[in-house]
């Protein structure tokens, strides 16, 4: 199981002046059981390449593979790809729609013909991941808090289990406390089912702490990919196209700016503790 991209390309309104290359010449390899963060500065092409894997925005050229499945063949038909790939847009709470929070939770489960046990059971489990309570089942959507919807639209859709559950911008403009509550709930959620989380980021904190893999874009094209490690080490090329790196990764890069030999990267303030020790520890007589 994976999702493969080779060659592809997107340009958006093609033969008339405002023609503009959104993605050029990506080939990627998303591998299952891990998360995955798309990172870049804004017109970068991370909404689009999503949309892209989603099969929701056909490329203008290259092929898109899902479980080996070519998403964009001609007269293919991607019926049976709806189970397998859930995504929330940004500000998905801009989606709800129903009357009452357990409808909105069992809405998709309904479509796919789920039984009513497998509907009841499904919804409790995507309310524990969201931190949502039995007491809001029946109370309509639009009485929640911002942070309580933004947790309703993501429920609704890890609810129905996809193979690949695509974010994009999960946590967009929620205070750190709503932030911390639905990354943590996606990083629970993401383990115990051993699925694939791909997320559209612009916190670098985020990236660090959650992330297996990192997609790189700058100006449509795929920059650099590889492990979340691998990928903060090049710290110095992500802040050249304009891109911040985790606060110890900014630390570790100063110091070295100051002739410590020490890594070019830390991912948290326990690491870069124990880097800056050993370092201290082998320079001081």
């Amino acid at each position: 199981m994976s999702i493969l991209l080779e060659d592809v390309h997107l340009t958006y309104s093609p033969g008339t002046p405002f023609s503009a290359d959104a993605l050029r010449e990506i080939n990627l390899k998303i591998t299952p059981n891990q998360i995955v963060a798309v990172i870049g500065h804004t017109g970068s092409g991370k909404s689009t390449l999503v949309q892209v894997m989603a099969g929701l925005q056909r490329p203008s050229s290259g092929r898109v593979l899902m479980d080996d499945f070519e998403l964009y063949k001609k007269n293919s038909d991607r019926r049976p790809l709806r189970r397998k790939v859930g995504m929330a847009f940004q500000y998905p709470e801009h989606q709800l729609f129903e009357e009452t929070v357990e409808k909105e939770l069992s809405f998709g489960l309904q479509k796919q013909g789920r039984s009513i046990d497998e509907v009841h059971l499904q919804i409790r489990k995507a309310m524990g991941f969201t931190q949502l309570t039995e007491d809001m089942l029946g109370r309509s959507p639009f009485e929640l808090s911002g942070g309580q919807m933004r947790r309703l639209a993501i429920a609704s859709v890890i609810a129905m289990e996809p193979d690949y559950l695509i974010l994009d911008e999960p946590t967009a403009g929620l205070d750190p406390a709503g932030r911390d509550e639905i990354l943590a709930g996606l990083q629970a959620w993401q383990r115990e089912t051993k699925k694939t989380v791909i997320l559209v980021s612009h916190s670098m904190e985020d990236v660090a702490k959650l992330a297996d893999q990192i997609l790189v874009l700058a100006n449509g094209k795929l920059l650099m990919s590889g492990s979340t490690r691998e990928v903060f080490s090049r710290g110095a090329e992500l802040q050249e196209v304009g891109l911040d790196v985790p606060q110890m990764t900014s630390l570790m890069l100063a110091l070295r700016n100051k002739g410590w030999d020490i890594p070019p990267y830390a991912m948290t303030v326990e690491e870069a503790y124990q880097v800056i020790c050993e370092y201290l520890g082998r320079v001081r007589p």
